[in-house]
């Protein structure tokens, strides 16, 4: 009987660990499971942003493979296409698209339309703009009509024939999306900001102020052609696009040989275009976001149009067309706050955005005067549905007109380096209208920075 206890007491005994061994392996298996579940899920989510891990599949449109993103060669021509838009303002349908183009290069050019699941192949002219400063390369819109056969026209190509040629049509690399394909009176956004270039970007501070501060001033969107920045700059575009407040537009002109300029005059900035190819990336966004926007505002990161006497743009623009009517285009008159004349008063300048690269727009409250004897650069809001033609200071002439806008009512402010030898040439005057806005400015800046950088 006690041999048999003791049995049992074994047996018992082996039972119970078996079962807890049991219970420990499904544990585990439960959390190894859930952890995994858990990595995956963060990937899923976050995918749409960072989807570098998976390469995506071409799309086709008519056979041929479709790019959404400038830049595209025209076949063997120095022409390349940056955006492709219906033009809904003449009285017959037609295609504009936007394009950079040697100057001075023959060519005859025509769209390649795909129509109804069909090639279709309609003649162009083509339009350069007069604002390219002496470059080879300037901004040019080719344009065709679109046939009554053809109801929506979903993608274009641009191809050429050349006098020399046989008159057959050349082989096109991709086609491009046709965008505002409906004329809309109703928009997701009252106003759009376009930036164009960022170029070797590293400017972190300014950059989240600059955010920070068109929200303030009533802006749902930033349009920013991009062609390279730091890493920290970065993480601060990824923290917005995450928001759906900024909007990238790749701009690498690299790849394609052309040598940009890094100034606008060619006899001090050598190249073949102008300034990094601003001007078309600004025809490109008032064309983008003309069926999108209300009001689109082209302008720098390191410049804000403030009112003087209303809080933000939305009070603003009313009364700008109640005064002055349904204009094209506001023109805001610029003016300089040197960067090298600071005033870091502890309020105004958080030690934390010390750490931080870049210029901290509330330590520049000192103008120098205008010259009246010379032009004054301005940057302008325009309604893009009446706007053709963009450059980089205004636009030319468009429906309804420009005008400018009084400096008592709203004007530009500039943080910028300016020679020392201008600057003693000037007045000096105190404005400090910006720090206006400061107590609502530096807790958003302070509270992005964090999130977007981390411990920086």
């Amino acid at each position: 009987m006690l041999l048999y206890n003791r049995a049992e007491e074994a047996s018992s005994k082996h039972w119970t660990l078996s079962r807890m061994f049991r219970n420990l392996l499904i544990v585990f298996m439960f959390v190894y499971i859930t952890s995994i579940y858990t990595a995956q899920k963060d990937v899923y989510k976050y995918k749409p942003i960072y989807p570098h891990w998976k390469k995506k599949q071409p799309a086709f449109a008519c056979g041929v493979t479709v790019q959404n993103d400038p830049i595209i060669k025209v076949n063997n021509l120095k022409t390349f296409m940056v955006g492709s838009y219906i033009e809904h303002r003449k009285e017959v349908k037609m295609i504009r698209t936007i394009t950079i183009m040697f100057r001075s290069e023959n060519a005859e050019y025509h769209c390649l339309l795909c129509c109804n699941g069909l090639n279709v192949s309609v003649p162009a002219t083509r339009d350069i703009h007069s604002d390219h400063f002496g470059f080879e390369y300037g901004t040019a819109y080719v344009t065709c009509k679109v046939p009554e056969t053809c109801t929506k026209p979903t993608h274009v190509a641009i191809t050429s024939r050349s006098p020399e040629e046989d008159g057959s049509l050349q082989d096109i690399q991709a086609f491009q999306p046709v965008r505002n394909q409906e004329e809309k009176k109703d928009f997701p956004y009252d106003f759009t900001v376009c930036i164009s270039v960022m170029y070797d970007y590293d400017n972190v501070l300014e950059l989240v102020q600059a955010m920070e501060m068109f929200k303030i001033l009533g802006v749902q969107k930033v349009a920013i052609y991009k062609t390279n920045c730091t890493s920290d700059t970065q993480k601060v575009l990824d923290y917005y696009v995450r928001q759906n407040f900024v909007e990238i537009i790749p701009w690498n002109l690299t790849p394609h040989n052309i040598t940009v300029s890094r100034g606008w005059k060619k006899s001090d900035s050598p190249g073949e275009l102008h300034y990094f190819g601003q001007i078309p990336a600004l025809n490109d966004c008032v064309y983008r976001y003309m069926y999108q926007s209300r009001y689109v505002a082209l302008q720098n990161l390191e410049e804000l149009i403030l009112p003087m006497k209303s809080k933000n743009w939305p009070e603003l623009l009313p009364e700008l067309e109640r005064q002055y009517g349904q204009m094209g285009s506001f023109e805001f008159e610029n003016h300089y706050f040197p960067l090298s004349i600071k005033d870091s008063s502890a309020k105004y300048s958080p030690d934390s955005w010390k750490k931080v690269r870049g210029v901290n727009i509330l330590e520049h409250i000192t103008r120098i005067s205008n010259d009246p004897n010379q032009f004054n650069n301005i940057k302008v809001i325009v309604n893009p549905r009446l706007v053709f033609k963009a450059t980089v200071h205004g636009i030319f002439p468009s429906i309804n007109g420009s005008v400018r806008v009084d400096p008592g009512i709203a004007r530009m402010y500039n943080m910028r380096s300016i020679p020392n030898e201008i600057v003693a040439k000037r007045f000096q005057i105190r404005d400090p209208h910006l720090r206006d806005y400061a107590e609502s400015l530096i807790p958003v800046v302070s509270k992005v920075l964090e999130e977007a950088l981390g411990d920086y």
